[in-house]
């Protein structure tokens, strides 16, 4: 069973307000903040308050949770203007170390701002 919140995580601690983050959104479930190490002029982590190491814990565990993270990605890409009909975003999770997932609490990567190229690699 997976506990609400770990206290050594780092995702936890922001979502708790204990380490600084550019938070650009928060709902009662989710707490999105910009990626340190942006790969896009637009890269926002939407991440749940509960803590899971990934999405499919999460969406086990917490479906309807799950499912606030894509409303919280949908409602930011129009707060950053990249939803419009000539722009685009991308929403991707990494799951498991061999996907470069680096903290393990889960969250949706939202990437926009520039041409997505295929395969994403």
């Amino acid at each position: 069973m997976t506990s609400p919140t770990d206290p050594d995580c780092l995702f936890c601690k922001i979502a708790a307000g204990d380490i600084p983050a550019t938070i650009v959104h928060e709902s009662e479930t989710t707490v999105a903040f910009r990626d340190l190490n942006p790969q896009a002029p637009t890269h926002v982590l939407v991440i749940p308050r509960s803590h899971y190491p990934n999405a499919a814990t999460l969406a086990q565990g917490e479906p309807a949770t799950a499912a606030h993270l894509f409303d919280a990605a949908r409602e930011i890409a129009a707060l950053e203007g990249i939803d419009g009909p000539d722009g685009g975003y991308r929403m991707v999770f990494n799951t498991g170390a061999a996907a470069h997932q680096t903290v393990f609490h889960a969250h949706l990567h939202v990437l926009g701002g520039r041409l997505m190229t295929w395969p994403p690699g």
